[in-house]
């Protein structure tokens, strides 16, 4: 726990997230008020990953229960080219690979996006290898409620997911679409799996082909997103984090994908962006940076993520106790988003994203 915790304070400070301990009160009262460019959207982040263990069917249908208009798949492909959702390629702290022992000589290391990784990877498996597994808490100590969970869910495809949009849309009688994000493409592109050309052919499959479709395409690199746009012209959203740059150096940093400049750029092959919320906000009373005002100004969408409720995903002045896995406030963290006009956010937690923007807008906001 204590190495999870100092790994967040080092991607607090990197992102220069500066915490101070004021009352929400003061933070409404010096609010940007930005408005968005469309009504916003909840998306499911990895499912309802705060109470069931992600990218499962299970954390999907929950978070669809719970208000979500999107659900997210991460997508990797597997050995026999089948895209499932991971929220890396690497499985070893999302599955129980390492109590298979008819796997145990598939441990490797490989190098991703110029990081080392030693574990088990889906490339390595077939889709009927993968469906063996069983899924597991990838946050334990923050979320052991979520262990009970451990061992009940299966890896599920794309196929799968799609299904269950469709099928949840219909008995709910509102539309649930789905938000994919293909990671390192790069890296699957290098090893002979490009993800583009397949991943279109299985959305068009599912009549889900074009811009009118309820599917947003997010990736963090950029050269994966214009090959996509010249492909079909289903919604595309280039994320970006606070600090590095994509890994297929298409750009030199983040940050300068994020001036007036580079939001043009990107308003010229994606719908919107996905930053990083310390982008838009510092977690102090001020009015927040000119992102989102400058991205609506290039036509672009806003996406923010993650809203988490833990207290170490939290500013210091939404926390609430000093346990970090404790939860604070989090609805007042979404309705400050709503505030400065972004226009949808992603959440491991969509019932309180629903409840703070019902709040925020009303009921059908």
């Amino acid at each position: 726990m204590k190495r999870f915790i100092d790994l967040q304070r080092k991607r607090i400070r990197t992102g220069m997230l500066i915490f101070a301990l004021v009352p929400v009160v003061a933070m409404a009262q010096n609010a940007r008020i930005v408005q968005p460019l469309s009504s916003p959207i909840i998306i499911g982040h990895r499912g309802a990953s705060g109470l069931r263990p992600e990218h499962t069917l299970a954390s999907y249908t929950l978070a669809i229960e719970q208000g979500a208009d999107f659900i997210e798949p991460d997508l990797v492909l597997t050995k026999d080219d089948v895209f499932v959702a991971r929220h890396e390629n690497d499985i070893t702290a999302t599955t129980n690979v390492a109590d298979h022992p008819e796997f145990a000589a598939r441990k490797t290391t490989k190098v991703i996006d110029g990081e080392s990784h030693t574990g088990w990877f889906t490339e390595d498996f077939t889709l009927a290898e993968l469906k063996t597994l069983r899924a597991k808490e990838r946050l334990p100590q923050l979320r052991p409620a979520n262990t009970a969970f451990d061992g009940q869910f299966q890896v599920p495809t794309l196929a799968e997911v799609i299904t269950l949009a469709k099928s949840a849309s219909k008995r709910r009688h509102r539309t649930i679409g789905i938000y994919p994000e293909t990671k390192h493409p790069s890296y699957f592109a290098a090893i002979g799996k490009p993800m583009e050309a397949r991943l279109v052919a299985q959305l068009k499959a599912a009549g889900w082909g074009d811009a009118k479709a309820p599917v947003f395409i997010q990736s963090f690199e950029v050269n994966n997103l214009k090959a996509l746009h010249k492909m079909a012209s289903i919604r595309l959203i280039q994320l970006m984090d606070a600090t590095g740059g994509p890994a297929d150096k298409a750009a030199p940093t983040y940050a300068d994908m994020a001036t007036p400049a580079g939001l043009r750029a990107i308003s010229a092959y994606a719908y919107g962006i996905g930053p990083n919320k310390a982008m838009i906000w510092s977690g102090t009373p001020d009015n927040g940076t000119a992102l989102v005002a400058d991205a609506h100004a290039a036509g672009l969408r806003v996406h923010p993520w993650t809203m988490r409720a833990e207290n170490v995903f939290l500013p210091a002045s939404l926390r609430d106790g000093t346990d970090p896995a404790g939860h604070g406030r989090l609805q007042a963290e979404i309705r400050r988003y709503l505030a400065l006009g972004v226009d949808g956010v992603f959440t491991d937690f969509p019932a309180e994203a629903a409840q703070a923007r019902a709040a925020a807008l009303g009921p059908h906001g």
